[in-house]
């Protein structure tokens, strides 16, 4: 719609500027001055058509890949499944799951296969050094099957077991936290994306305004009607315009760029985006809830609460290391060739005690380094609490500022808008220079620009709150509060 309504003004311009009336002598300016602005739309009208026809559908910028479909949850979906960074801690978290199995295997029992086949160089063959059991060797070849179970030791492995279970479910928590990291980077870039296309739609208006500016008064100017000062404005103008389409531009490549790299590819990828807000959160008063909230469901805090316990049980498990620990074992097998001094088969069991004397003070050394430990990972809890106390209150007040500075904006360009079409309309009727008209197009301008910023960083500073409040993985298509 925009492109038609271009086209047909500029077709109107053609043909008044091929009408005969343009070719008339100086006595009659005035008759051809009012006959041509009669013909000529004004320029704040052409601005509405533009902004009306902007709204329906926003300007693409011109690709050559084909572009596809984007909206956020669909954004959401592809980070989630190709970003790197969330697999590595997916893959961090399992290794971790690992690492607890093996800590809980010293609680099952233990079973292991044996076999042997010894050849002696004879038959009187005896070992006289090196060993303090029966040294005598036989021929024999035998196999045979052991089992090994512990009774207790007072805790040790139990203790061992839950602070590598504790280490993997903070493994887990920080799996869930890169995620939301994550997710926080793919609103912002796909909230910048939408943002600078925005801007590039604004600066193109701008563009058309200031060429259809130029055109009009180049007509005007040769037929003596408006100086060639006017004509020079108007082209500084437009190329100002330019120049802020060409930054506009380019900071719509970057953003895309950015939001390709965070959905996981490595190519820049061209996507047409489908604009859908985060989950509302409710900006009143009460923001002691908001950090209540924050500190029961931030996934780091969940993981540093984790690693504190998992160091107080490694404490444990270090300390009842200076415990005995009991156990029980039973082999059995058969030889089916073997010496004649030994039997057929065999089947022994029996209990076995072990109590740790001294080992140059290594376990209790050991036991106040995980006690330490376990006191430092509890300071650490805190410091994050209060952090993230802070963090969510700056982000409330940070949105609830987005809000108020949108309003204000819109405010704004609405006012920029009256004074366009006002500085139009006296330029038209010859009271006032185009200084003043360029002024005006400049005010507008950067209200649009700055309207456009402020309602996506209302998008921007919610996500970040969702974030805050650990809340961003479970955000959902709702509509934000203005």
């Amino acid at each position: 719609m925009k492109q038609s309504v271009l086209a047909g003004l500029g077709a109107i311009v053609l043909v008044a500027a091929q009408s005969p009336q343009m070719a008339v002598a100086a006595d009659a300016n005035v008759a051809t001055k009012d006959n041509l602005i009669a013909a000529l739309p004004s320029v704040a009208q052409a601005v509405v058509l533009a902004q009306q026809s902007s709204a329906a559908s926003a300007a693409e910028p011109q690709t050559t890949a084909p572009s596809q479909t984007l909206t956020l949850e669909q954004a959401h979906a592809i980070a989630l499944k190709n970003h790197p960074g969330i697999a590595a801690a997916d893959y961090r978290a399992l290794a971790e799951g690992e690492v607890y199995k093996q800590a809980r295997s010293g609680l099952l029992p233990q079973v292991n296969l044996y076999g042997s086949i010894v050849q002696a160089e004879s038959a009187n063959t005896r070992i006289l050094a090196g060993g303090i059991n029966n040294p005598s060797v036989f021929n024999r070849a035998a196999f045979g099957a052991g089992l090994s179970q512990l009774i207790t030791d007072f805790g040790r492995t139990y203790n061992l077991a839950a602070s590598t279970k504790l280490r993997a479910s903070a493994e887990g928590h920080n799996a869930r936290a890169t995620r939301e990291q994550v997710l926080l980077d793919v609103d912002r870039d796909f909230f910048g994306v939408l943002q600078a296309q925005a801007v590039v739609n604004v600066a193109q208006q701008t563009v058309d305004t200031r060429q259809l500016l130029l055109d009009r008064v180049s007509i005007l100017a040769s037929n003596k009607l408006k100086s060639d000062l006017d004509v020079s404005f108007a082209r500084v103008a437009l190329e100002d315009g330019r120049l802020l389409l060409q930054r506009a531009q380019n900071d719509f490549d970057s953003a895309l760029a950015s939001l390709s790299a965070v959905l996981g590819y490595r190519e820049q990828q061209h996507f047409d985006l489908v604009e859908s807000n985060p989950m509302a959160v409710s900006s009143g008063n009460d923001v002691a809830t908001l950090i209540d909230q924050a500190l029961q469901d931030r996934p780091e805090l969940a993981s540093f609460r984790d690693e504190r316990d998992a160091a107080q049980r490694l404490a444990r498990s270090l300390r009842d290391a200076r415990l005995p620990s009991i156990s029980a074992a039973i082999v059995s097998g058969d030889a089916p060739s073997h010496d004649v001094h030994l039997p057929d088969s065999y089947t022994a069991g029996g209990i076995q005690v072990s109590v740790p004397l001294f080992a140059g003070g290594l376990y209790q050394a050991r036991q106040h380094e995980a006690e330490l430990r376990a006191k430092a990972a509890g300071e650490s809890l805190r410091s994050l609490e209060d952090s993230i106390s802070r963090d969510v209150r700056i982000a409330w007040l940070n949105l609830n500022n987005a809000r108020e500075r949108f309003r204000t904006t819109q405010q704004l360009s609405r006012y920029a808008a009256n004074a366009y079409e006002l500085a139009a309309a006296r330029y038209k009727a010859g009271s006032s220079s185009i200084v003043e008209l360029s002024q005006a197009q400049l005010e507008l301008t950067s209200a649009q620009i700055s309207e456009t910023g402020s309602r996506y960083d209302v998008l921007i500073q919610q996500s970040a709150l969702n974030y805050q409040l650990g809340a961003l993985g479970a955000a959902g298509p709702g509509a934000a509060s203005k």
